[in-house]
């Protein structure tokens, strides 16, 4: 097994060629820019060393992909895939040197088709961009990551990037329709299409959605649309404690009726940090927990009366005040307090844990009071955000600032861990796994299903080139 990650150097007669082939001005060997594009938003502390590309590549169009995976798949050179470098699990990571290729090149949004209801893109386009161009033409592209106004669609597709919106329409993966693939021998291929159904063949779209880029290069994607709601409304709603916040989310289903695009939480230490880092302050920002809850409907007057009712139910289960945001200014203000505090954990601290735990919906209570009780018992802080709806929690474990901060944390991961199996939760909900969570996939996936991984990852890449040293764990 330890010859598959045996690679070759690039040398300049290998630089050479793909100067020839993709442009000088999209080859980079700049020490500084190298450093730079080899991580993401996972902090270089947390890994045993600094891992670092011998070359950046700026490939321009899917030929320029191919023609450098030909180059790598011939000398064997290993090739980590980087979009905008918003990740939490070090997927851009180039574990085993070699070349890092960045997308931001290939930004371009290439078809908007209002009759089918897609629209194509470049995998270097900013989320956000999709979002807007869809409202421009009265439609709707329902993938909201809370990184979309930096992240690039390739990216997302690859994490299968859930966000706020997962309750009502589903994670980035059930946005596609069809992909345009760069396989690691330089071939080019599509999966899907427009079609709205097919059982031709094998469904590699899909596959792809969450692949990590261990499989094939994604150059183009075809993504769904549908009519933009007319209306939208956001509710905060202020509880005393956590306990409340979260018994009151299954009450928005079963007693209101109602299915909420988005139900969003935040426990009191993230709104205080929240606050710390924007420097002012935010809405039901003493409050001991709150909710975010956005509702959409093309009818004013039944939208009115939604959020009259969640308001009513609400303060019947125990919220203690609830604020109405029904303008850009007002809304931005809530989400601008919601999408800040993954950027104020790396802003005020520097020896922690981005966990991305996944949990059955009804396990979300239990959950937070288990991080709660093991990060009190190991002397840990802990912070607890995310989407309550869909029962995918971004609790950050934090130590303090001593010489076996990474020992503390990776007990403490270790006993949560233990306790998520137990409540059917899993390692990750959208962050993925890349290189920061690997070691863990023995504790939730059985050997037989890690081998299959394996073997799936060969039959794409049987040189082992494409983003290796991601996933799962080989014998080196």
């Amino acid at each position: 097994m330890n010859d598959i990650f045996s690679y070759n150097k690039i040398t300049a007669e290998i630089t050479a060629a793909l100067k020839e082939k993709i442009g000088a001005h999209n080859v980079c060997a700049d020490e500084e820019k190298l450093e730079a594009y080899s991580h993401d938003e996972v902090p270089q502390n947390a890994y045993d060393k600094k891992y670092t590309a011998e070359l950046l590549l700026f490939p321009e169009s899917t030929e320029h992909v191919s023609e450098i995976m030909k180059i790598a798949y011939e000398h064997k050179i290993p090739v980590t895939p980087r979009g905008a470098g918003t990740g939490l699990s070090g997927g851009a990571l180039p574990a085993w040197g070699g070349i890092v290729m960045s997308f931001e090149k290939m930004n371009r949004i290439l078809e908007l088709d209002e009759e089918n209801l897609t629209i194509t893109t470049e995998p270097g386009v900013v989320t956000a961009e999709i979002s807007r161009m869809a409202a421009q033409h009265g439609l709707l592209y329902a993938g909201d990551p809370c990184s979309g106004d930096a992240s690039f669609i390739g990216g997302n597709i690859a994490e299968n990037a859930g966000g706020n919106k997962v309750i009502k329409y589903g994670a980035t993966g059930a946005q596609l329709l069809a992909l345009e693939v760069v396989l690691p021998d330089g071939s080019v291929t599509w999966f899907g299409g427009k079609r709205r159904k097919d059982v031709t063949g094998l469904d590699f779209v899909h596959l792809m959605a969450g692949s990590e880029g261990i499989l094939g290069i994604i150059t183009k994607a075809v993504l769904k649309l549908m009519p933009l709601p007319r209306h939208s409304v956001d509710l905060l709603a202020a509880f005393p404690d956590t306990q409340s916040a979260i018994d009151f989310v299954p009450r928005i289903i079963t007693e209101g009726g109602l299915i909420p695009a988005s139900i969003e939480f935040l426990d009191h230490k993230a709104l205080k940090l929240a606050e710390k880092y924007l420097n002012t302050e935010v809405p039901a920002g003493n409050a001991g927990a709150a909710l975010i809850i956005q509702l959409e409907n093309n009818d004013a007057d039944l939208i009115e009366k939604e959020f009259e009712e969640i308001g009513k139910l609400s303060q019947k289960h125990g919220a203690v005040e609830v604020y109405v945001a029904d303008t850009r200014s007002t809304k931005d203000r809530i989400w601008q307090a919601r999408k800040s505090v993954p950027e104020a954990v790396s802003f005020f601290y520097s020896r922690y844990t981005k966990e991305d735990l996944a949990v059955p919906t009804a396990m979300v209570p239990r959950l937070l009071e288990m991080i709660r009780e093991k990060a009190e018992a190991d002397g840990l802080e802990w912070i607890a955000y995310g989407h309550a709806g869909d029962g995918n929690m971004h609790c950050t474990i934090i130590s303090p600032d001593c010489a076996d901060w990474h020992e503390r944390l990776h007990a403490a991961q270790e006993r949560i861990y233990a306790e998520l199996i137990k409540m059917g939760g899993t390692l990750s909900g959208e962050h993925g796994i890349g290189f920061k969570r690997k070691g863990y996939m023995k504790f939730f996936l059985d050997e037989a299903q890690l081998e299959l991984i394996k073997r799936v990852k060969l039959a794409f890449d049987p040189r082992n080139i494409l983003n290796p040293g991601k996933l799962v764990d080989w014998e080196r």
